[in-house]
């Protein structure tokens, strides 16, 4: 792997930030893209923060070494940063609807992009054996130090669900994972490769207008937003049928609320 010039890096990050901000659109795609010559693995997110200016073409997930360099930079103030300041909620909300519906208790869970154990530990008394994976090493080393999981796997969640040969699972949830993915096929192939027949698929998203005529695109926080119409037909077309979806605030952002939804799938068999 080729050695990256940090300072240079740095300089030119700083640079296209300091673009963006003074709102010379073109100027800041440009200097984003010389951040990409310089870190073609792209640890700093250049391409989703292109695509959130408009620009160049919507990338198909999140590069994962900016996931990757993300999450471990905010591990340690991840759970004040999400829950306390952002108002994030997901995982109870997780828990609610599956006890609403009168779904579980579950024998094997996987928790995708598990990072600190927010859902391993909304669900842990409904699940008999639960596996996380996080692309992060220093959330999964939090996570564990929680003791919530017989297992933990610091790895990417698709290359996960295509490498792995495991007993299959009749839970699986993916909060705040769809964010950093735009294509949900893989996601949505992976889990039902997974998955016992009749199995429980659960997952956020956060939600963008139907009236863009785009299925999926970067917002203005680097992270995806993805159109109901697109998620039931992903989801339909990988072997699942929709239990249950309803509209959420995922979190709070400079104030307001993102809107999406919390989505309850079965593997149809």
């Amino acid at each position: 792997m080729a050695k990256i010039d940090e300072e240079a890096l740095a300089e030119a990050y700083n640079r296209a930030l300091a673009l963006e901000k003074a709102g010379d659109i073109d100027a800041a795609v440009e200097a984003y893209r010389r951040v990409l010559e310089l870190d073609p693995e792209d640890h700093g997110g250049a391409a989703v923060r292109i695509a959130a200016l408009g620009r160049g073409e919507t990338p198909p997930k999140a590069p994962d070494a900016y996931v990757e360099t993300l999450f471990d930079q905010h591990a340690e103030a991840f759970e004040d940063i999400l829950v306390e300041q952002l108002g994030y909620a997901v995982p109870m909300m997780v828990r609610q609807r599956l006890q609403a519906l009168g779904l579980g208790p579950f024998r094997r869970m996987l928790d995708l992009g598990c990072g600190t154990g927010l859902t391993g530990g909304a669900l842990r008394d409904m699940v008999g054996d639960i596996t996380g994976i996080d692309i992060s090493e220093n959330m999964v080393e939090l996570a564990h130090e929680k003791d919530l999981y017989e297992t933990l796997y610091v790895a990417e969640v698709e290359d996960f669900l295509e490498d792995n040969d495991e007993e299959a699972f009749d839970l699986i949830t993916a909060t705040d994972v769809l964010p950093y993915l735009g294509a949900l096929e893989p996601l949505f192939f992976g889990a039902a490769e997974n998955m016992v027949p009749g199995g429980i698929f659960v997952f956020s998203s956060e939600t963008l207008s139907a009236e863009d005529g785009r299925a999926y695109i970067v917002g203005p926080h680097q992270r995806f937003l993805h159109t109901e119409a697109y998620i039931r037909e992903r989801l339909e077309q990988t072997g699942f049928e929709i239990v249950e979806i309803g509209e959420i605030n995922v979190r709070m952002q400079d104030g307001e609320p993102s809107p999406g939804h919390l989505v309850i799938a079965r593997l149809k068999g």
